[in-house]
């Protein structure tokens, strides 16, 4: 089976996270997709508590879209995928955005995540042919509708924009639980 692992902080999940994960579920790139976000980011501050992230994508699984609850004390990406084939003998595609090829070599165990087939979502403003070029575990997935959105504007703008204004970029039952349970300010 072919699975692509997304993992981040979901600080909150925006509906562009989200459509990269119906996208390419949609267009057969992979059977499933396996949502982790991350306890901790070595490059993240501010960060609400897990369970509550965790609650939010819930709001999006399906058989399909499976949110995990059991790698996000993991700190580096190397170690999520390692835990994954050690599961199960499925084929893992790693998503990450074209901002993430400019220090992608930076990364910890850099090599042990090249093992795997890396999507890369498309940005305009990422120049991806000279990251990927020549290097046939890289699928760049061109033909996603983007937005800009951002979770760091989402949190700017949970405590003075209305329902309305949010709308296009937060599901509305994310938005109720951020509201009810008063995270980011809400």
């Amino acid at each position: 089976m072919r699975v692509g692992v997304y993992v981040g902080s979901f600080n909150p999940v925006h509906e562009q996270h989200m459509t990269i994960v119906k996208h390419i579920i949609e267009n057969n790139i992979v059977d499933k997709v396996i949502v982790i976000p991350t306890l901790g980011y070595w490059d993240k501050q501010n960060l609400i508590n897990i369970n509550d992230r965790i609650n939010m994508l819930k709001f999006y699984e399906t058989e399909k879209i499976i949110i995990d609850t059991t790698h996000n004390n993991l700190e580096y990406t190397y170690q999520v995928l390692d835990a994954l084939k050690k599961e199960a003998q499925d084929e893992y595609y790693l998503i990450i955005g074209a901002d993430n090829l400019v220090n992608l070599h930076l990364w910890k165990e850099i090599d042990k995540i090249l093992e795997n087939k890396i999507l890369v979502i498309n940005r305009d403003d990422i120049d991806v042919s000279k990251y990927i070029e020549g290097k046939d575990n890289f699928i760049l997935v061109s033909d996603l509708p983007s937005k800009d959105i951002s979770s760091t504007n989402i949190r700017k703008l949970i405590s003075t924009a209305s329902y309305n204004q949010l709308k296009d970029i937060i599901n509305k039952k994310v938005l109720d639980y951020i509201i009810e349970n008063n995270l980011y300010g809400g």
